[in-house]
């Protein structure tokens, strides 16, 4: 039964965390969006039904030679990146690998940017991000890689915003049924 109870309890801060993002884009001045598509004009934002089954608890592989990667980004610009390490996982039986990604400027933190059979499809085309943050999601020395909490990137929603393309590294064959769906409404076209 605790464990029913943890998986609410999961359920529901990741629904918590889902709907401040949806107030956000809706009622900020901070939003991504232009003021002509918040408020009523709000087309909302789609999400699967949080699912454990993508919620995974990972050693980070640590690769012995950190690589910088530069990665193209949609406004024709770069990114420079750590490549850091790889998450080892299943999806429907199948075996998945992702690359963690430090940022060049030595923060304490991983991206992790993925696409999977969903892209295009059911999700963002580009793909999606993760994040991970030690002081949240290390836990006795493993990663909580929770793709209920995958997002899109900003340029989904306007196309003024530049954001890092996923290597072609992490482009998975598996569907990756979790965490935030395509933007139900047209991006903006580059007035915010």
């Amino acid at each position: 039964m605790a464990s029913k109870e943890a998986d609410d309890d999961w359920a529901g801060q990741v629904e918590a965390q889902r709907e401040a993002k949806i107030e956000q884009f809706r009622e900020s001045a901070r939003s991504p969006l232009p003021a002509s598509m918040r408020g009523d004009a709000f087309p909302g934002l789609a999400y699967f039904d949080p699912d454990p089954a993508y919620r995974f608890v990972l050693p980070l592989h640590e690769h012995d030679e950190k690589e910088t990667v530069t990665v193209e980004t949609t406004a024709d610009g770069e990114q420079t990146y750590r490549r850091w390490g790889e998450l080892r996982f299943e999806v429907d039986g199948e075996s998945a690998t992702l690359q963690a990604y430090r940022p060049a400027d030595g923060a304490d933190r991983f991206w992790v940017p993925f696409r999977d059979a969903t892209s295009g499809e059911a999700t963002y085309g580009a793909g999606r991000y993760l994040d991970l943050e030690p002081d949240r999601d290390r836990v006795d020395g493993e990663w909580i890689v929770d793709f209920n909490l995958a997002y899109n990137p900003t340029c989904a929603y306007n196309h003024a915003y530049e954001c890092p393309l996923v290597p072609t590294e992490n482009w998975l064959d598996v569907a990756v049924e979790a965490g935030e769906k395509d933007f139900p409404g047209e991006p903006a076209g580059g007035d915010h």
